[in-house]
C-alpha cells in the first residue's frame, strides 16, 4: 500500500509532487465541480508550495485549501501554518483559491473555539482531491505528536478537528483527526532527508502507535505514496 518515490534534489521533488497533486485536483474538478487540498507546514513544503501555487492549468477559483493542522497562533505569528501557504502557495494563480484556516481566535483552543473551526469547515469539498503529510524526526504527522493528551480521540474521533497538547508540539494545536484526514482521493507523504527516511524506516517496523503515531497512517490500510528526496 506504500509507493516510495525518490528524486535528486528538493526542487524535482517539488515539481513531482506538485505535478501529481495538481492531476488530482483536475480530476475532482471535472468529477465534482470542485476540489480541496489539505497540506502541511513547517519549511519542507515551501518548494512545492511553489511550485504548485504556479501551475495555470488548475481551475483555482474552484478550490479551497486547507491545512492538516495548524499551531493555535494568529497568522501574524512566525510559526503560523497559515502564514506560510499564505505566503508561499496562494500567490499568482493560486491566489483566486479559498483559504479555510483551522485557527478561530483567542488564546487557547477551547471547546468553543474548536466548535466554530469544524463548523467553518461544513462546506470544505468532500472528500479531499489530495491530502499531503509531513513527518517528523520523533514520528509524529499533522499534529498526532507522542504524548499527545487527545491523541488516541485524534487517531479515532469521527469529527473533523481536535485540539491537542503534547510536549513536543510547543504551543497548543488543531489538527484534522485520522479518519477525515483518509477521506481522500490520494494520500501523500512528504520527506526530505536521511534521517527522515530513517524514521520512516523505523515506523515501518512493528511498535506501538503511541510511539510513532505516523503509524497509524502507514497502518491505515489506504494506498499512499511517499516522495522523498536526500
Amino acid at each position: 500500500m506504500l509507493d516510495r518515490r525518490s528524486f535528486a534534489d528538493k526542487t524535482t521533488l517539488a515539481k513531482e509532487l506538485a505535478d501529481a497533486v495538481a492531476g488530482r485536483i483536475n480530476a475532482a474538478i471535472a468529477e465534482r465541480g470542485e476540489a480541496a487540498i489539505a497540506v502541511s507546514g513547517g519549511s519542507t513544503p515551501a518548494r512545492f508550495f511553489a511550485a504548485l501555487g504556479k501551475r495555470k492549468d488548475i481551475d483555482w477559483g474552484k478550490v479551497v485549501v486547507t491545512l492538516v493542522d495548524e499551531r493555535w497562533v494568529d497568522e501574524l505569528n512566525e510559526r503560523s501554518n497559515a502564514a506560510l501557504v499564505n505566503e508561499k502557495l496562494l500567490q499568482g494563480p493560486a491566489a483566486s483559491a479559498r483559504f479555510l484556516p483551522l485557527y478561530s481566535g483567542g488564546a487557547e483552543p477551547d471547546a468553543a473555539r474548536i466548535a466554530r473551526t469544524a463548523a467553518g469547515l461544513q462546506h470544505l469539498p468532500h472528500p479531499f482531491a489530495a491530502v499531503v503529510l509531513g513527518m517528523g524526526s520523533d514520528g509524529h504527522t499533522a499534529s498526532f505528536f507522542p504524548g499527545g493528551d487527545t491523541l488516541a480521540q485524534a487517531l479515532s474521533a469521527s469529527g473533523p478537528v481536535i485540539a491537542i497538547r503534547a510536549p513536543g508540539a510547543g504551543e497548543p494545536r488543531v489538527t484534522f483527526t485520522l479518519p477525515r484526514l483518509l477521506e481522500t482521493d490520494a494520500l501523500f507523504l512528504h520527506i526530505e532527508g536521511e534521517d527522515k527516511a530513517q524514521v520512516l524506516e523505523t515506523a515501518l517496523a512493528d511498535g506501538p502507535v503511541e510511539e510513532m503515531p505516523v503509524r497509524a497512517v502507514l497502518r491505515a490500510g489506504r494506498p499512499m505514496t511517499v516522495y522523498w528526496c536526500p
